[in-house]
């Protein structure tokens, strides 16, 4: 009957039933599930393959003895193919021993039809981080990096809004709010997608800006550890390919894992964040003192307002580190604050972005208050 049941929702549409889902925690887990909403999560027949429209809300309570500051979930329909893994990354907590929380999984997966038996969702704990920087969990999805990179930020900037409502009151914070909120505006629109092959007439090739190669400038940190030497990637109007940059690591620590930024300026001088680049080979490694090199093999094709996006200069700068230890670094409010071209094309960070936000909302009282918490 279970498996008759299951080829009647493989079928047809149908709401995603708690019959559907497991939810794995591990024995040991900090939390616990205390509520499922699957509100309007449904399933959906297309061709060959099951759409998972999810659309649901676990409601957590933290078991252990530490304040919980992030959680990453792992949801999987299905191993091996695309498209079959989802992770739901929660920053920006502060819960207690004891408190609940809610997490949103809002995501599309897929499952092949013929697959049969067993749960059409799982819903594994990736990561718990704990206030201390400590984290428990699989960390298959690298989730204690980014979890403790998204810390140390919070960290950063709280101290930063903390330090100005000390020297200046609910003024200077509220002017320093209204400046996150205005640089938020005033992103310059960027969109980029990876090129994997073009079908081109004779016109369509004569169209295309010939290739040339591009040196990389660079944003030096005085206090990073690691140092950018050269770098260079290959430019054809809108597309940026192969980008690659030689590091040198300044510290007596292995490193494990190299974030670059790398920031694009068109013929009309207006700069761009084009994203990350990161270390993304597993066998990546800086030995102490020891060189190495950060590089991508796609093709990129940037455009804004729905036009291609002239390139004319490319620049990088190091936005995070993982040491060996799993000690992470990332910059400073100093080097921040201190590169202009910084301040005016990267978004500002998550826990940036909550706190406007709760003035937006609330007003300056309640974001005093939540500062205080910290």
């Amino acid at each position: 009957m279970g498996l008759l049941g299951a080829a009647s929702l493989l079928a047809q549409d149908a709401p995603l039933t708690s019959s559907s889902v497991r939810i794995d925690l591990p024995e040991d887990s900090p939390v616990a599930v205390m509520r499922t909403d699957y509100g309007t999560s449904r399933t959906a027949a297309r061709g060959a393959a099951l759409v998972l429209d999810l659309n649901l809300s676990l409601t957590l309570r933290n078991i252990s003895k530490n304040r919980i500051h992030g959680v990453t979930l792992r949801v999987v329909s299905q191993e091996v193919a695309m498209g079959g893994v989802g992770s739901v990354f929660q920053p920006g907590l502060n819960v207690g021993p004891g408190e609940a929380f809610p997490v949103h999984i809002v995501t599309k997966l897929m499952r092949p039809m013929q697959m049969s038996g067993g749960p059409l969702l799982q819903v594994n704990l990736d990561g718990v981080l704990f206030e201390d920087l400590s984290f428990y969990g699989l960390d298959k999805l690298h989730s204690r990096r980014i979890m403790v990179a998204s810390e140390m930020e919070a960290q950063r900037d709280r101290t930063a809004l903390k330090r100005l409502l000390a020297q200046g009151g609910n003024p200077a914070l509220k002017d320093a709010v209204l400046k996150i909120l205005s640089r938020r505006e005033a992103l310059p629109e960027i969109q980029g997608r990876i090129v994997r092959g073009r079908a081109l007439t004779n016109a369509g090739l004569a169209a295309i800006a010939p290739e040339r190669p591009e040196q990389f400038a660079f944003l030096q940190f005085p206090d990073g550890p690691i140092q950018l030497l050269r770098g260079s990637a290959l430019i054809s109007g809108s597309d940026a390919r192969t980008p690659s940059i030689d590091v040198a690591n300044l510290t007596d620590k292995p490193v494990k894992y190299v974030e670059l930024g790398w920031v694009l300026t068109d013929s009309n001088g207006h700069s761009y964040m084009a994203g990350s680049l990161p270390s993304s080979d597993p066998a990546f490694s800086l030995a102490a003192r020891g060189n190495g090199k950060v590089s991508q093999e796609n093709t990129l094709e940037f455009s804004t307002g729905g036009k291609p996006l002239s390139i004319r200069k490319v620049t990088g700068f190091v936005n995070q580190v993982e040491f060996a230890d799993g000690k992470v670094w990332v910059p400073t409010r100093q080097n921040m604050d201190s590169n202009p071209l910084l301040l005016q094309v990267m978004e500002p960070s998550v826990e940036e972005e909550r706190l406007a936000n709760l003035f937006v909302t609330k007003g300056i009282g309640a974001l005093v208050d939540e500062l205080k918490k910290y």
